[in-house]
């Protein structure tokens, strides 16, 4: 079925509720590699509720999910998440109410041999007082449904890495249930946790979420550039380029110019990068 670029373009979902908890505050920090070391007094405050919780500022992308490209009518068979991008208005809370709101901000035709790319906007305010929370745009690749006359394009221009040595690298061994941990913040596609499903769709075994990188590439910014302050980081932005399998080590390479950090997640023992084109706005130390 040929996407409808009219009925597409007027979407909408609006003022969708959503409630979470420290629980799930502690649960996304460990699902994303915060706590490894229990006795590391900079990562426990995002992991245990006596020390001044603070929330992982990427959190905020599972907070919100409204469903929204299961509206698209695109065969979601064929879907790719290739980019995230979240700015985020104001510290996240540690628990809450939200109320959300999510539209399709563009569609691309690429043709019927590529595909379609289409860009969900979701934003969300606090349920308390109203005050704007976040917003966050995901990149959808619909390889399954191109050709159907629509503008062409591919969404916004990736952000351009420095052309020197990182500044900074952390490496980080994700663990073997990383993904079946991961799973539990809401995506549970069984590609991520059946053997069965991850070899129908091509891959040895379960994969790890790409958001699960996403967030550990935070958690590197947090604690090599903000001094695990989740309040300095405003947005974070990053472009998905390769599958990690739980139990590789992800490595992720920082540079730092002003308060911009941009970033990039690779795996050395298979040579591949992961994550690309990170880029992270930082506000000065208070």
């Amino acid at each position: 079925m040929a996407i409808n670029l009219e009925a597409l373009q007027a979407l909408e979902i609006t003022d969708m509720r959503f409630a979470y908890g420290e629980r799930e505050t502690m649960l996304y920090a460990l699902s994303v590699g915060m706590g490894r070391d229990p006795l590391d007094l900079r990562e426990l405050p995002f992991v245990y509720e006596g020390d001044a919780l603070q929330a992982v500022p990427t959190m905020a992308v599972v907070l919100a999910s409204t469903g929204i490209i299961r509206k698209t009518g695109v065969d979601f068979t064929k879907v790719l998440h290739g980019e995230q991008r979240l700015t985020l208005h104001r510290r996240l809370p540690v628990a809450g109410e939200l109320l959300a709101n999510s539209r399709v901000a563009a569609v691309y035709d690429k043709g019927a041999a590529k595909g379609a790319v289409l860009l969900l906007e979701t934003t969300a305010r606090s349920a308390a007082d109203n005050a704007p929370l976040f917003t966050f745009l995901m990149t959808i690749l619909a390889r399954g449904d191109g050709g159907f006359g629509g503008p062409q394009g591919s969404g916004p221009e990736p952000h351009q890495l420095p052309d020197r040595a990182p500044d900074q690298t952390d490496m980080f061994e994700t663990r073997p249930e990383a993904a079946l941990l991961y799973r539990l913040n809401g995506d549970r596609n069984p590609l991520h946790a059946d053997p069965r499903a991850s070899r129908r769709a091509g891959f040895a075994r379960p994969i790890l979420h790409g958001l699960a990188t996403y967030g550990i590439a935070c958690r590197a910014v947090l604690r090599d550039v903000c001094d695990c302050d989740a309040g300095r980081i405003k947005s974070f932005d990053a472009r998905f380029s390769a599958p990690v399998y739980p139990g590789d080590r992800i490595v992720t390479d920082m540079w730092t110019d002003g308060d911009v950090v941009s970033f990039r997640c690779r795996v050395p023992d298979r040579d591949v990068i992961v994550l690309n084109n990170g880029r992270c706005l930082v506000r000065a130390r208070s």
